[in-house]
């Protein structure tokens, strides 16, 4: 599996001052935001969508780019929530024999559901990425609690 960081930064294109800019369309296809995809408009949000696919991958082992029709990573990862985890969930991370193999789900669904907030379509609806980092420290201190 490789994670593509450099499809992270997109928005050091912008200035100190600026919120959002239109450019060229430069990343790879399922990692980018639909509105620089479509419409070239960069912002930090187009960042965190592009975390969120790389989140997904990482604990599915799925391509975004992988899936028939309008079916996207984000949406698979969705319907399986909260009830069927361990459908979606790479099995090397989750073996349905561990102990606490529950606890170990509920922690892959919080951080799932956190990577879901970052991917809605309009960027307005998208987890700031501050918020996002609490979120993902929260959970961090659950998991060690288990």
């Amino acid at each position: 599996m490789v994670a593509h960081l450099s499809d992270f930064g997109i928005s050091k294109l912008l200035g100190e001052d600026q919120g959002d800019l239109y450019t060229k369309t430069l990343s790879t296809l399922g990692y980018i935001a639909p509105e620089y995809g479509l419409d070239g408009l960069v912002s930090t949000k187009c960042d965190v969508y592009s975390y969120e696919v790389m989140l997904l991958k990482t604990f599915t082992r799925r391509k975004p780019n992988e899936f028939e029709g309008d079916l996207s990573l984000a949406q698979w990862v969705s319907y399986s929530l909260p009830d069927a985890v361990m459908d979606v969930v790479d099995a090397n991370l989750a073996s349905p024999m561990a102990k606490g193999l529950q606890k170990e789900l509920d922690v892959v669904a919080s951080i799932m559901k956190v990577a879901l907030d970052c991917c809605a379509e309009s960027p307005a609806r998208r987890t700031n990425i501050k918020d996002v980092v609490g979120m993902l420290q929260k959970i961090k201190i659950q998991l060690i609690a288990c």
